[in-house]
């Protein structure tokens, strides 16, 4: 009786009773396959609102849940050195399910990017696009629309993701370049790498400027989140929001508008930051050269705590500065300010900064009051707290 009554259940709800059927998943390799190196496997998981946990493997278009007429998104991983699955693609699967309803196509090549030597792998760079190609044009035949693709790749999938542009002469919809690979592409021509012609259009984060990514601008708009270099509370989602300072607009060497914005986060989700812009005028007679920390507190005794520290900025005598601050945390009325101001010097005798004019600027909510203080000494690695008053 206990056995019928699970078998209805299981009917019920439409439970799988087959022990065998597994869903398909993304190519598991160990570390063993990258010293001895792998063979080019393409593998491609269609994950939709229908099935967003058991993904369907596309051979073709013939598929149950693939519907060409809906946004079709792909995800592009890059190099393996070890072999193992990036433990990052579930969670992006599920967001841009909850954002729309689309198709997310995992393009699986961990056979062929798992090899200790990197190398290797870049060079299947290009096969992997040719067979993309091939699945899209097949889905073009089917009804689908160019503009509706969007790539999203990263590190070597994000040049993966630019040579199936280039193979539709840039009318794909969208690429997102995440992090993209530094090393042998740095320096090499448009067409062997990714750039802004290999879309309609075509945005970059730059996350590893310093180690294994790619420094300069390589699409209409490229985001450095604090600087492209570390990032706090690695890993990160890019679904997170950001707010972004545009440093400098110019127009690449082909003529097609690149902006580039810096940005920062915090070390823990979900690392937005909240920015001021901070005026100062001080007396100094004697220039001072250093950093400032700054401490914003609310009625409620919550604070908010700078997460940048900024190059030492030069303080000179009637001179103003402006810096930009981040902060952990968004406080609508900001009761207290507390300054420590240092030199970095651990020995010597402590120096004075002395402040005429302080300024506070919202840049996340510029709607907000202006917050200024007048005439105070700080006195270097000594917390100084003051109540603002509105400008």
């Amino acid at each position: 009786m206990l056995r019928l009554c699970v078998v209805f259940i299981c009917l019920l709800y439409g439970v799988k009773t087959d022990p065998q059927e597994t869903c398909p998943a993304f190519t598991a390799l160990s570390f063993g396959n990258a010293l001895i190196g792998t063979d080019l496997k393409v593998k491609l998981l269609l994950y939709t609102r229908q099935n967003p946990s058991c993904a369907e493997e596309l051979h073709s278009t013939a598929s149950k849940y693939l519907n060409v007429t809906k946004k079709i998104t792909f995800i592009v991983h890059g190099y393996r050195f070890t072999g193992s699955a990036p433990v990052w693609i579930s969670d992006l699967v599920h967001l841009l399910l909850s954002v729309e309803d689309m198709n997310v196509i995992v393009v699986d090549w961990n056979q062929g990017a798992t090899t200790l030597i990197y190398n290797y792998a870049a060079r299947k760079c290009k096969r992997v696009a040719e067979i993309l190609k091939k699945l899209i044009d097949e889905m073009l035949i089917n009804g689908a629309s160019l503009d509706s693709m969007h790539m999203i790749g990263v590190s070597l999938g994000a040049h993966i993701s630019g040579f199936v542009g280039q193979m539709f002469d840039g009318t794909l919809g969208r690429i997102t370049g995440l992090d993209p690979a530094g090393p042998l592409y740095r320096g090499t021509a448009p067409s062997e790498r990714l750039d802004p012609t290999d879309a309609q259009f075509v945005d970059v984060i730059h996350s590893d400027t310093d180690g294994l990514g790619y420094g300069e601008a390589l699409g209409h708009i490229d985001f450095y989140p604090n600087g492209g270099t570390d990032q706090p509370g690695c890993p990160l989602t890019i679904f997170s929001g950001y707010y972004a300072y545009e440093w400098k607009s110019y127009l690449t060497q082909q003529s097609h508008p690149v902006t580039t914005m810096f940005f920062d986060t915090a070390d823990k989700g979900p690392f937005c930051m909240y920015h001021y812009l901070v005026d100062i005028i001080t007396w100094n007679r004697d220039t001072r050269r250093g950093t400032l920390s700054i401490v914003l507190a609310d009625e409620d005794g919550r604070k908010a705590e700078s997460k940048v520290n900024p190059e030492a900025a030069t303080f000179q005598k009637y001179k103003q500065i402006t810096l930009l601050i981040g902060f952990d945390q968004d406080l609508e009325n900001v009761e207290r300010i507390s300054l420590t101001f240092s030199t970095g010097s651990v020995i010597g005798p402590k120096f004075k900064l002395r402040i005429l004019q302080m300024k506070f600027h919202s840049l996340t909510n510029p709607e907000r009051p202006q917050l200024c203080r007048y005439d105070l000494v700080l006195t270097e690695n000594t917390q100084r707290t003051f109540k603002p008053i509105p400008c």
